[in-house]
């Protein structure tokens, strides 16, 4: 598992965690709904500036992001549609 695929599944869980959509999340970052739900996707690796931006929108660090998450539970972001 890449970081692009560690960020995609902490993403999404933090989303809807949060009870957010990815429009509410996109307007609060200041991105595209688009780019957020490619980032879910893992189909693009978000930059260290949108990083900070995305989790600035969910009020949390940006180093969580990136953290592998546990096994238990998790399904990666590929294989889950919202």
């Amino acid at each position: 598992m890449d970081l692009k695929d560690v960020m995609a599944i902490n993403l999404r869980r933090e989303r809807h965690g949060r009870r957010l959509t990815q429009e509410e999340l996109a307007e609060r970052a200041g991105l595209s709904v688009r780019y957020v739900g490619a980032i879910e996707r893992a189909d693009v690796s978000a930059s260290v500036t949108v990083l900070g931006h995305i989790a600035e929108a969910l009020e949390m660090d940006p180093g969580d992001l990136l953290k592998k998450p546990d096994k238990a539970g998790v399904v990666p972001a590929k294989l889950k549609k919202s």
